[in-house]
């Protein structure tokens, strides 16, 4: 029998690699053989598409040697989504599926031992991978056809089933499937805060002339900004209305940024390009993974890459972990992150806005005006805290104001909030 090849993507941090997933039916010892530089969660996909072949009413090639190339070779690949390919390439090598409507197509999907279609991770850029090879056309889980058509040129076939998928390229009457499970650890409840940035504006706040100006002149320029003040002196109003001052992402912009949210698992089936700059903001006990990148297996953009275009407000950056604070040296001075695991490199888009909230002191009451000061922290105590924020951090802080509460007449005053 000859050999069948079909097309996935392996995805190496943001970049995407296309592999040849080759197939040969022959005879000799009885097995499935996967080489290639296969991670666990691949040489697990021999009995998953086994018995997704055999409950599709298909026929595995079960008395022959079945041998699988993942090519390159010398690549790393891991993840599930190889499924749908790994099953189409063994099912052309047996003469089930016609080996020509392999070609320049790319399969993505993980399967059920049912023959259902999974949705899975990343499948924006693994399709944006796709296209810059010069593929055309691409099969995905039915709930990801619309994030896998947000690639413009490329033509998406959503499918719930491998028995769908085969019925197509064989040109038959495609079968009804049961609906397509969500991908493994979606957000399947939202809070009912999730979206209240959406309604802050800059003109809501009365006073703080000196601050808006410092915000909008770092929001026209792109800088990163160092907000210290006393607590109740607006810091954290004043960054999470920074968003309202950005213009909409452009078309290649918005692509790259969804494209971050897909690899991050973010992205829900169903969810339409993101067109506004993001904001997020993480707790100051998050880790250096979370907030970098990183994680276990799979490489992950961190809070810092998902808010490309956008603004990361680390409000009591004092407080976060040492670690965490060296490591926004790289993100902070060249706009994205480099991550290295073993053979690994993966490096993501971190070119957004950095906003950075500290108090004077660790109570936080320190006001330079002493009448109006009720700091008790020593002197050490205040100087200590102040040298959490290292020197080549601030460094890369290009402005830094310090904000005083707004006084009462301020808030009577007509003319202090902006037309």
């Amino acid at each position: 029998m000859p050999v069948a090849t079909a097309y996935a993507v392996s995805l190496q941090g943001a970049l995407g690699h296309l592999i040849e997933v080759q197939a040969d039916v022959s005879s000799g010892i009885v097995g499935t053989v996967v080489v290639g530089r296969p991670d666990p969660s691949l040489q697990e996909a021999r009995d998953r598409c086994r018995m997704a072949v055999t409950n599709s009413g298909l026929t595995w090639p079960a008395t022959r040697r079945v041998t699988v190339l993942l090519a390159p070779a010398d690549l790393p690949k891991r993840g599930t989504h190889f499924d749908l390919s790994f099953a189409v390439a063994v099912l052309g090598a047996a003469d089930q599926v016609p080996i020509a409507s392999l070609a320049d197509t790319v399969f993505i999907g993980e399967l059920t031992l049912s023959g259902g279609l999974r949705a899975v991770t990343g499948v924006l850029p693994m399709v944006m991978a796709a296209a810059r090879r010069g593929v055309r056309r691409v099969f995905v889980p039915e709930p990801q056809a619309r994030e896998a058509a947000l690639v413009p040129g490329m033509e998406v076939i959503g499918m719930r089933s491998l028995g769908q998928v085969v019925a197509e390229l064989n040109g038959t009457e495609v079968p009804e499937a049961e609906p397509v499970a969500p991908i493994s650890g979606g957000r399947l409840l939202a809070w009912r805060g999730q979206d209240r940035g959406e309604d802050l504006d800059l003109a809501d706040l009365h006073g703080m002339a000196d601050a808006r100006f410092a915000v909008e002149v770092a929001a026209a320029g792109g800088h990163h900004v160092l907000l210290s003040g006393p607590k109740g002196s607006g810091k954290t109003t004043l960054a999470e209305r920074v968003p309202g001052l950005l213009p909409d992402l452009s078309a290649e912009e918005a692509l790259e940024l969804t494209a971050i949210h897909s690899l991050a698992g973010a992205l829900q089936p169903g969810d339409a390009l993101i067109r506004r700059p993001p904001f997020f903001g993480p707790h100051h006990d998050a880790s250096r993974a979370s907030l970098i990148g990183g994680g276990s297996g799979s490489v992950r953009p961190g809070e810092i890459s998902r808010a490309h275009g956008g603004v990361l407000f680390l409000d009591e950056f004092p407080l976060f972990h040492a670690d965490v604070v060296e490591a926004l040296r790289q993100p902070l001075e060249s706009g994205e992150v480099t991550i290295a695991r073993g053979l690994e490199s993966a490096t993501f888009p971190a070119r957004g806005m950095v906003v950075l909230a500290a108090n004077p002191c660790p109570c936080g009451d320190y006001h330079p005006v002493a009448r109006h000061n009720r700091c008790t922290c020593s002197e050490v105590r205040r100087r200590d805290y102040r040298r959490k924020l290292s020197g080549p951090i601030v460094d890369r802080i290009d402005i830094t104001r310090h904000l005083l509460p707004v006084q009462p007449w301020e808030l009577r005053d007509r003319f202090s909030v902006p037309e």
